[in-house]
C-alpha cells in the first residue's frame, strides 16, 4: 500500500468515526430519546409504587417523570451559561 493509499484509508476511517460520533450526539440530544426515557421512568416508578401499595401510583408517578423532563430541558441552557460565564477557556 502506498503512502497516498494509507492516507486515503486513514481519512476514510476518520470520516466514518466522525459520522458515528455525530449520530451518537444527535441521539443524546433527541426528543425521541427523552420521550422513551420518560416513558420508562414513568412505567418503572408506577409499577414500583403499585407494588408497595402507594395510593394512585399511576398518577403519583407523573411527578418524578415531569421532574426528569424539566431537567433535560434546562440542562442545555445551564450548559450554555456555564460555557459563557464560568468556563471562559
Amino acid at each position: 500500500m502506498t503512502g497516498f493509499s494509507k492516507l486515503k484509508e486513514r481519512l476514510r476511517k476518520i470520516e466514518e468515526r466522525n459520522k458515528r460520533v455525530e449520530t451518537d450526539k444527535a441521539w443524546e440530544t433527541s426528543y425521541t430519546r427523552r420521550f422513551f426515557i420518560a416513558l420508562f421512568t414513568y412505567l418503572s416508578i408506577s409499577l414500583y409504587m403499585n407494588a408497595i401499595n402507594i395510593d394512585k401510583p399511576w398518577l403519583n408517578a407523573i411527578i418524578p417523570t415531569v421532574g426528569f423532563l424539566l431537567s433535560t430541558l434546562t440542562i442545555p441552557i445551564i450548559k450554555e451559561f456555564w460555557k459563557k460565564h464560568i468556563n471562559k477557556s
